[in-house]
Formats: structure tokens, sequence, C-alpha cells
């Protein structure tokens, strides 16, 4: 925008959950949300369960017909209420409402619970264990709201030792040996990450890909849905492929590749790349600009 390891668990490995009884008793969503999807609830972790940012703030209230039928989401922030990414924010949070919840005040999780209740899809990027410690582990998600489709994302997935350890896209292509492999290709004296935040968006779209096929499936047995994905399982995937030859380079944005309309954001006026993709006559859009974090009710 412009201003004027074999890790278990993840997307390849989804389970579906039966649906249950409510018991007494959280950049990828940009993709989602280009379609009429919205991922808008932050709430604040805890101080032992940080979220690690999967992909950039994701953060309350969405009710609206979209391409794929009327969907409400919510998805969890992976930041404390103090902290924010300026950098990122206007491309995070464009076509979403940004709420924030401190899960840690007994009011703020009772409004967290009633959101959730009237959910239907939950994305989230936190540490594996943060919503566990907090007492809403995947099984207590699923008994609050039976047919929910629950998707998550950590940095280093879901078994070992790193299970929980707080990482992001550019910390795992250093983990992963990706910037080990640049250093050698470019012939430099240091680790050279890939140029774009490449597991971010692969992970982002296989996030999508898997929402789509949960709520298809409810569609037709009732049933929850949950998949779980991680940066180091798509960098597992990126490295397994055989590396070919460079081509082409990159080069700066040039006037066709922005979009002709203004962007009224809470930034000011500006101007958006065109999308990267379409979906047979389903173009990309949103019905609501680039906001603050925060800048929300935590209502539906």
């Amino acid at each position: 925008m412009r201003s004027c390891d074999a890790i278990d668990g993840d997307v390849g490995n989804t389970r579906a959950r039966r649906k249950r009884r409510p018991r007494t008793a959280n950049g990828r969503g940009n993709y989602l949300r280009h379609w009429g999807l919205e991922f808008t609830l932050h709430a604040a972790a805890p101080p032992t369960g940080n979220p690690c940012p999967r992909s950039h703030p994701r953060p309350g209230r969405t009710r609206r017909d979209a391409v794929f039928g009327r969907l409400r989401c919510r998805r969890a922030a992976n930041r404390p209420a103090k902290l924010g990414e300026p950098g990122v924010v206007p491309e995070v949070s464009l076509g979403k409402r940004c709420a924030r919840l401190d899960l840690r005040s007994s009011a703020d999780r009772a409004i967290w619970l009633e959101l959730l209740r009237g959910a239907d899809v939950l994305v989230h990027g936190f540490r594996a264990d943060a919503l566990e410690n907090l007492g809403l582990d995947a099984r207590t998600r699923r008994d609050i709201r039976p047919g929910l489709v629950d998707v998550s994302l950590n940095a280093y997935g879901w078994s070992g030792p790193w299970r929980n350890r707080r990482g992001f896209d550019s910390l795992v292509q250093m983990s992963a040996g990706i910037a080990d492999s640049g250093m050698t290709l470019l012939g430099k004296d240091r680790p050279a990450p890939l140029p774009v935040q490449a597991l971010d968006h692969a992970t982002g779209y296989l996030m999508a890909a898997a929402v789509v096929c949960g709520l298809t499936q409810r569609l037709g047995t009732g049933r929850g849905f949950e998949a779980r994905a991680s940066l180091a399982r798509t960098a597992h995937l990126l490295v397994s492929e055989p590396v070919g030859p460079a081509t082409g380079r990159l080069t700066r944005a040039e006037d066709d590749d922005w979009s002709e309309s203004i962007e009224a954001t809470h930034f000011g006026p500006a101007r958006r790349l065109r999308p990267p993709l379409t979906i047979g006559d389903a173009p990309m859009h949103w019905d609501r600009p680039a906001v603050q974090l925060g800048s929300s009710a935590p209502a539906w």
C-alpha cells in the first residue's frame, strides 16, 4: 500500500470433530478477508504464553454475507494490548473490525466466550500452549461451540521441543536452512533469507483453504473441523522441492500494479497493489478500509 519437521497436526493432517452439546464453561487471514471473511478479535496473551507472530496482527465483530455464505469469524491476535506493528497494520487490517480483549480479565474472558459461542470460524496464531494455559484448549473450544471450524498456526510445529517457541517468518527461514542456502547461492558472508515473507504468504493460503474445507464439510455433516498449520511445516515443504534455475527478477511496482480506487484508511488515503489472484468470477473485495488495532467494540 502507498500513500496519496515431520510436524504433526499441520494442514495436511486435518481432523473432523463430532458435534457436541455445549458445556458450561482464541500477514493467513488476508486471503479469506478479500472474499468477504473477517478475522477481527484481538486477545491479549498471558505473560507466559505470548503468541508467536504467525502472521501479523490478527485479531470484534463480524456478521455479513460472504462469497462462501454467511460467516461470522473471529481472529485472536498475537500482540499484548500496548504493542503493535505500525508498519504492517494498514496491510493486515483492511476489511476487518479490530477489537481487543484481555483473556486474563474475567470480564473480557466472558465476552470472548460469548463471541466464541456465536462464531463459525476461529483462526488464531498463538503459541501452541497459550490458549491451553488459559483453560481454552481445543476440546474446550469445541465444547463451547459445537461445529466450530478451528484453524490454528504456530511457528515451529505441534510436536517436539520447539512446539511452544515463539517465532516468525524470518526466524523460521533461518532455522530451516533457507537463509543458509540463500547465503551459498548468492555468495554472501551472512545468512540471506528470501526477499519476501514466503512462509507467511504460503501458510496463509493453506489456512484459507482449510477454512473453506472445514465449512464445506460442516455443511454436509454438521461436524466441526480442526486444522493446524506451522511455518516450519511450510518451510519443510518448500525446501523439499528441487531448486530450479532462477528466472526473472524483482522489480519495483509500476503504475499498472496499483489499484485505481483510493482507499480512505484510518491512516489517510492510499492505493493498494492489485490482488495476486482471482477465483473464478469472485474477485477479491472488502467493504471496510484499513483501521487501527483496537478501534472496534468486541461484539457481533
